[in-house]
């Protein structure tokens, strides 16, 4: 039994049409699949999962290296026009002390909500002065546009957390990590730890009154050898 002229079945067409779907969706280690609970607006999808760090978080100074784990623990919320994501993503960030150059290996944790939209539908201008309009309203969306902000993929079944989980630690991870607050870094003459040795110290001279030191010594020198050569019957 057939359902049209070509022969294809309700089985064949419904393959078809989700082959081409998902040759139009990139799937990626960080899409996830949000059809079910974007259907209706309030339904809920808990969310608890371990992805690979994305490429580009942070340095050798301090970041997350490229695939290590990242664990998300968190909640899809659905509204009506998008999806609400609230959670924490936790992972491994190495750094090091900007000062005394101390390893500052441990677990981050950051939380995180953010917000997925359904892909805008493309609608043609209306005519006559629907075009300013047009305009007017793009400039508006684009004002209301935020960072934190990142689209649903085909038609609000999937979403893609690659680009969350990056710009949440690249934003939070700090440019000068500090093993403590009042860290006193290294001696700049022999690079001593001042935090293991807080009474460490050199004794110098400053350079700019070297001269004046040297000169100095010129002269006492020389007052010296004045006094040497004056004959013993004067004094």
């Amino acid at each position: 039994m057939t359902d049209n002229e070509d022969g294809e079945t309700k089985e064949t067409k419904e393959k078809k049409r989700k082959e081409e779907r998902m040759a139009r969706v990139q799937y990626t280690d960080w899409t996830v699949p949000v059809a079910q609970v974007g259907s209706h607006a309030g339904q809920q999808m808990p969310l608890d999962r371990t992805f690979p760090a994305p490429s580009g978080i942070g340095d050798s100074i301090v970041g997350i290296k490229e695939g290590a784990d990242v664990h998300v623990d968190g909640q899809f919320d659905s509204i009506v026009d998008g999806l609400i994501f609230t959670g924490t993503f936790t992972a491994p960030v190495h750094a090091v002390c900007s000062r005394c150059d101390t390893p500052l290996n441990d677990d981050w944790s950051e939380r995180v909500t953010a917000f997925f939209p359904y892909e805008e539908q493309q609608t043609e201008p209306k005519g006559g002065k629907g075009g300013e309009q047009d305009d007017d309203v793009e400039i508006i969306a684009g004002e209301d546009e935020a960072e934190d902000v990142y689209p649903l993929m085909d038609n609000g079944s999937f979403a893609d957390l690659e680009a969350l989980i990056r710009d949440t630690f690249v934003d939070a991870l700090p440019l000068q990590p500090l093993c403590r607050p009042d860290c006193k870094g290294l001696c700049p003459q022999c690079g001593v730890d001042l935090n293991e040795h807080p009474d460490h110290h050199h004794e110098t001279t400053d350079i700019r009154f070297a001269g004046l030191e040297a000169l100095k010594a010129q002269l006492e020198a020389a007052e010296g050898d004045a006094d040497g050569d004056v004959p013993a019957g004067e004094n």
